[in-house]
């Protein structure tokens, strides 16, 4: 199943506020991600027992990592109104303090590290729009899943954003290490993660 999309009006001049109220609003089948992605509202389908493993595997490592105050999210909306974007990563880490208090969302460049795992329907939204929208809000690090990526799953981490574009830190293919910097320090050993 892939995503669906619903552009929320014709034309070009959907306000942000109005585009926020139509994500709010979707009422998506249970289990679905709603998110906007380049101004247009996208229901993806749940995501398969191998993507919820994989995600489950990097939180785990990363919570022996983290800071206290720290912590990481499946469902927080990730906002990027520079880039008509509101996206719910598959993980998302930042300080506990950014996401207390009331509401669904936070500023992208509040999140100190946003993990994406590819799905086979609609990688390239991960692939080019999220990394393209996390890099323009400032997002320290993104880290890039991709089981499908030509045959051969990788992980990519991207950082040092600036003007929009990321520097590849390093990429790797699945059953090797990938680092992830201080303040994470995290060797990943890619070779537990399932392959779709």
């Amino acid at each position: 199943m892939s995503a669906l999309t619903v552009d929320p009006a014709p034309g070009h001049g959907q306000e942000w506020d109005d585009l926020v109220r139509i994500w709010e609003e979707t009422d998506a089948p249970k289990g679905c991600k709603v998110e906007i992605i380049e101004g247009i509202v996208t229901v993806s389908p749940p995501p398969s027992k191998d993507h919820n493993t994989t995600a489950e595997l990097l939180q785990r490592r990363l919570y022996g990592v983290i800071p206290e105050d720290w912590g990481i999210y499946q469902t927080l909306g990730v906002s990027v109104p520079g880039r008509a974007g509101l996206y719910v990563p598959d993980l998302v880490v930042v300080p506990r303090a950014v996401v207390t208090g009331p509401g669904n969302r936070i500023p992208a460049e509040e999140a100190r590290l946003v993990v994406e795992i590819a799905s086979q329907a609609n990688a390239n939204h991960d692939r080019i729009g999220k990394v393209h929208g996390c890099a323009t809000a400032g997002v320290e690090l993104f880290l890039l899943l991709d089981p499908w990526h030509s045959g051969r799953p990788t992980a990519t981490l991207y950082g040092e954003p600036d003007g929009g574009t990321y520097r590849v830190l390093d990429t790797v293919e699945y059953g090797e290490k990938l680092t992830l910097p201080e303040p994470f320090g995290l060797v990943l050993d890619t070779g537990v993660l399932p392959v779709s």
